[in-house]
């Protein structure tokens, strides 16, 4: 513990200490407390903005075998691991995943009964009425649910406590060192729950990856993720897994704030537009699939163009289509005078957005489906929603990687133990949420599995925890 100046130890030795304070963190703190462990949660955060990234989030992905009074259809486990396998084009632990999705089952029930709430699905382009589950009043509300069911458990939270090291000895948790303020503090467990996100907001962590252009990308979520627990952890042995490149990257509205912007930076229009980089030029299919297993390559698309800038070209028929962003989009009479607005080559959007308008083949437009709407001999092609943009006024939004959690993290087994380098498991230490999601996250993302990955294994880790210390 050197450099850390005099450390107070704290009086108290909790069964499990749970380090984060999002959506697995609460899921794990009372799955463990309703076991009968005493726990202490560590949130870095202030009160006002505890909870990391799960206050942006709006729903989760469940299997279901039928409808309830907020999901339209049933959703197997079968079409979930489906889904799943496409997304991450096989970059995932099966045997984690479909464990995962199994006890996603439960989750619809579990969660309700932590006071969490639940309404129909909301309008706009996501079309997750039978596969996600929205929370009443948004991630924040579900946040405040979950705190409010821990504090009542007898849970005791601390905000503004930033752990900065771990005393772990032979892959055993012994004391987390906490930072408050001028003081440091020593908190001893029995157990520990690392769930402290990922590592996205340290921007010179990302260039170690990704290289300079990281420095244009946008942070959806809480800037505190600087991967400092995840660090601390690899560096006292814990195996890692996943790819420092790989992370769910959507594309957000270049103007958002470097940080915090949250969901309402997202653009969702891209099906119904085509997307141009700052040499106007098209270059990839915009209607590939469904927007909800497709969103989230795009950030990693935007990221590969020039200056890691686009801009999402529509015109009036599809203005209201879709949930606008938190800015206005950018409004011209003609494609030229569009262009000029966001500082392209007219003469270049003019033939590229002719170019498009040619190739269209009519079909039956629908937004909810895989429709008949293409392009033939243009490359790339648009393989579904394609319209021509003909008719004013016509619209754009210029739009940057906007990094939501990075996949890179701690490997854990069936259980949420963390895997020590060497192959066998830690004696006492777990985690749940973004740290470990590279475990079923190779690649890839389909809405809402982000929240099913924080409460599935934070309640496994928190039962396991509790058992632990017991």
């Amino acid at each position: 513990m050197t450099g850390n100046g005099d450390i107070a130890d704290h009086s108290l030795v909790y069964d499990v200490v749970v380090v984060g304070g999002g959506n697995a963190a609460l899921c794990a703190a009372i799955a463990a407390r309703r076991a009968g462990a005493s726990v202490i949660v560590l949130e870095a955060a202030s009160k006002f903005y505890r909870g990391g990234n799960t206050r942006h989030t709006r729903n989760m992905r469940c299997a279901h075998d039928a409808a309830t009074a907020t999901l339209s259809g049933p959703y197997t486990e079968d079409e979930f691991w489906d889904d799943l396998l496409r997304v991450t084009e096989g970059q995932t632990n099966e045997q984690l995943a479909r464990m995962m999705i199994r006890e996603s089952k439960e989750m619809l029930t579990w969660i309700v009964e932590q006071g969490v709430r639940f309404q129909p699905s909301l309008g706009g382009t996501l079309s997750l009425g039978r596969t996600n589950s929205f929370f009443l009043g948004g991630g924040r509300a579900m946040l405040n649910a979950l705190y409010l069911t821990a504090e009542r458990l007898g849970v005791e939270v601390h905000y503004e406590s930033e752990v900065v090291a771990l005393d772990i000895d032979q892959a055993r948790f012994c004391a987390a060192i906490v930072r408050r303020g001028d003081r440091r503090i020593r908190i001893r467990g029995k157990a520990l729950v690392a769930a402290a996100g990922g590592f996205e907001s340290n921007i010179d962590k990302l260039v170690e990856g990704w290289g300079e252009i990281a420095r244009n990308f946008l942070i959806r979520g809480t800037p505190n993720n600087r991967g400092t627990v995840l660090d601390l952890l690899l560096g006292a042995g814990v195996d890692s897994i996943g790819d420092p490149t790989q992370c769910h990257a959507v594309a957000i509205d270049a103007r958002a704030p470097k940080y915090d912007g949250g969901i309402i930076t997202r653009l969702d229009c891209i099906v119904f537009g085509i997307v141009v980089n700052n040499k106007a030029e098209r270059f990839y299919d915009e209607g590939e699939d469904v927007w909800p297993k497709r969103y989230a390559i795009w950030g990693r698309l935007v990221a590969a163009q020039p200056d890691q800038i686009a801009y999402i070209i529509f015109d009036s028929k599809s203005a209201d289509l879709f949930m606008p962003s938190l800015y206005p989009a950018v409004a011209a009479a003609s494609i030229g005078e569009l262009a000029g607005q966001l500082g392209l080559d007219p003469d270049r959007l003019s033939a590229t957005v002719a170019q498009f308008n040619a190739a269209v083949r009519d079909g039956t437009f629908n937004p909810d489906i895989l429709d008949d709407c293409h392009t033939e001999g243009l490359t790339p092609t648009k393989s579904h929603w394609a319209r021509r943009i003909d008719t004013g006024p016509y619209y754009a939004y210029p739009v940057r990687p906007g990094i939501t959690f990075t996949y890179l993290g701690v490997r854990v087994d069936h259980e949420a133990r963390m895997m020590m380098k060497g192959g066998g498991p830690a004696d006492n230490m777990y985690a749940a949420g973004e740290m470990m999601a590279g475990n079923v996250l190779g690649r890839g993302y389909a809405a809402g599995i982000g929240m099913t990955i924080g409460s599935v294994f934070g309640r496994i880790a928190g039962r396991g925890a509790a058992r632990h210390a017991a």
